[in-house]
């Protein structure tokens, strides 16, 4: 074989050599570019569900939104049934006649907390022997302050040897609240029903969840 023979085979050895090359980085680049791809729609797919689980549900607003309850229908003496939840709590809705109002005014014998010195248990215009912004209407969270089970409404025999105009009893552990959800001395209960932040909307409505005037 002659130089000549030689020196051609070499260069075409070199010249498939670059081809050869060429593809492999090629196929090393798409190979490079496919794995990020991938990855990226990893770190996305991973940060939906992150992402998912910071954004409120649609239960978890509802839970502390406001609600409005139209007590239209309610006669002097009676609490509002079927009984209307905020926040996943029993709210109890009382008319109170005005013997009723007349004795939580001048009842202040028996009750742990007569004059409602936990600020935490009702805003502030409910500070008042009532505990309520208009003494006819009482509005209540119906949850027993000492273990959270719901007080039943109940006439006055069950509190007739305290001469009271009747309120909620809790049947579970025996605590008594008056009209005005607040607690009576002796029993289990150390304090008064809670009253939740509401406002009037009209003289037949109230919205629980937000103060304000009427």
């Amino acid at each position: 074989m002659s130089s000549d023979d030689l020196s051609h085979e070499s260069s075409a050895a070199l010249a498939g050599s670059d081809e050869q090359s060429k593809v492999n980085s090629s196929r090393r680049y798409f190979l490079i570019g496919a794995t990020s791809a991938v990855a990226g729609v990893g770190v996305v797919g991973a940060a939906v569900p992150f992402l998912s689980y910071w954004s409120p549900s649609a239960k978890a607003r509802a839970l502390g939104a406001p609600v409005k309850i139209d007590f239209s229908k309610l006669q002097p003496g009676d609490m509002m049934s079927p009984i209307v939840a905020w926040r996943g709590k029993p709210i109890f809705v009382v008319y109170r006649t005005p013997d009723s109002i007349s004795a939580l005014e001048n009842q202040g014998q028996d009750l742990a907390d007569p004059d409602s010195e936990n600020p935490e248990q009702q805003p502030d215009f409910a500070k008042n022997p009532t505990r309520s912004m208009r003494p006819e209407i009482g509005i209540y969270v119906g949850i027993c302050t000492h273990l959270g089970c719901s007080p039943k409404y109940v006439e006055s025999e069950v509190f007739a040897e305290n001469d009271s105009q009747g309120g909620f009893f809790c049947p579970c552990h025996g605590s008594t609240f008056d009209l005005a959800g607040r607690v009576a001395t002796g029993v289990p209960a150390p304090d008064n029903l809670p009253v939740p932040p509401y406002r009037f909307e009209s003289d037949t409505s109230v919205v629980i969840g937000e103060e304000g005037a009427a």
